[in-house]
């Protein structure tokens, strides 16, 4: 019997975040930002092993990196590639995935995961999605995994659990009170020293039924676009069809759209060292530090009185960092970053200069 538990992987992000080692032709998810010699997109197909075969793994990303997703992942089938003709966030093309997984497989569990996502504890982590999954088998709720958060952190946003109303077939999930957006530093401490706030982990997992029937009653003229391309799923017309009509999906995020809406919401507080890798500082968080707490990711980097850098010069031959503290250091074809770690929320307006 073929497995019904499918994956899907969102990977049509456009992030600058990480400029130079990210562009707008080469975002995040396909950079090994960690200097494992994976890149994060991959990292985030391995720690599926065992739980979704192959076959059932899907990517959605834009047309434009279809060619990096089928070089970084040879084995996912053609058909599996799903690439959206323009940015639409991230309710579409999770209505686009779910309609043509359905068509061939009804009774299908669906993990929507972001593809530039971080996990430390592999084996924690796949033992919640497996739980996860068979909760959804036999409900009709919609899941998300919500993340024990280690400081008051104002880029992530929170899920607010009902910890006294443990679902009945499985005591580690709850009912989902409300969705809180990022907060202000003072919010984020008061959520903090609270037992029942969650970090938002991006993380999904429904039946296909459920999430098709979520997007019937609160999203309606997004599924009638995808149900009108039911004829024309898994044929030679499927990208030229939806070519013509994804434009006409609204932009909005299944937060927004689903998520803050239905009822049947719960969420499965977990901890297995998540990080969205927003931020060099939350790479430099993730990775090991020397003595003084510098961090080399990639080529000859020797440091002398400096303190708590993060370097990543794969590109250069050697890096010398000498009396600088609290520094990002960064290098790709020509491009270079330096500044301080404090300062790199500016990153971004230089980088789209590029």
């Amino acid at each position: 019997m073929a497995s019904l538990n499918h994956l899907v992987i969102m990977a049509g992000g456009v992030g600058s975040r990480f400029w130079p080692m990210s562009t707008a032709d080469c975002p995040k998810q396909f950079i090994d930002v960690l200097g494992c010699g994976r890149s994060l997109l991959q990292l985030t197909v391995d720690r599926f092993a065992g739980i979704c075969p192959v076959e059932n793994i899907w990517v959605l990303t834009n047309e434009k990196y279809a060619p990096i997703v089928k070089e970084q992942l040879p084995m996912i089938l053609e058909d599996n590639i799903l690439k959206e003709p323009c940015r639409r966030n991230t309710a579409p093309c999770i209505a686009y995935a779910a309609w043509k997984i359905k068509k061939r497989c009804p009774n299908a569990n669906m993990v929507v995961t972001p593809s530039d996502h971080f996990v430390a504890d592999v084996p924690e982590f796949q033992r919640v999605i497996k739980s996860s999954l068979n909760f959804v088998a036999d409900s009709d709720a919609i899941l998300t995994l919500g993340v024990k958060p280690t400081r008051p952190e104002t880029g992530y946003g929170y899920i607010e659990a009902v910890l006294g109303s443990a679902s009945l077939a499985n005591k580690e999930i709850f009912r989902v009170d409300s969705f809180k957006e990022k907060p202000s530093l003072e919010v984020a401490q008061s959520y903090v020293a609270k037992n029942n706030f969650y970090w938002n982990s991006g993380i999904f997992i429904w039946n296909v039924s459920t999430i098709v029937n979520a997007f019937r009653i609160y999203q309606s003229p997004i599924a009638s676009i995808f149900e009108s391309l039911t004829p024309y799923y898994y044929t030679d017309e499927e990208q030229e069809k939806l070519n013509s009509c994804f434009p006409d999906c609204r932009s909005i995020s299944v937060d927004y759209a689903i998520m803050e809406r239905a009822e049947e919401i719960f969420v499965f507080p977990s901890n297995f060292g998540w990080s969205d890798l927003g931020t060099w500082m939350s790479l430099y968080c993730n990775v090991p530090k020397d003595v003084n707490g510098n961090v080399a990711l990639g080529g000859d980097v020797k440091f002398a009185d400096a303190h708590n850098c993060i370097v990543n010069s794969r590109g250069m031959k050697s890096v010398v960092v000498i009396g600088i503290d609290d520094c990002i250091v960064a290098e790709k074809e020509g491009n270079l970053l330096v500044c301080k770690i404090s300062d790199e929320n500016r990153i971004k307006e230089f980088s789209e200069e590029k």
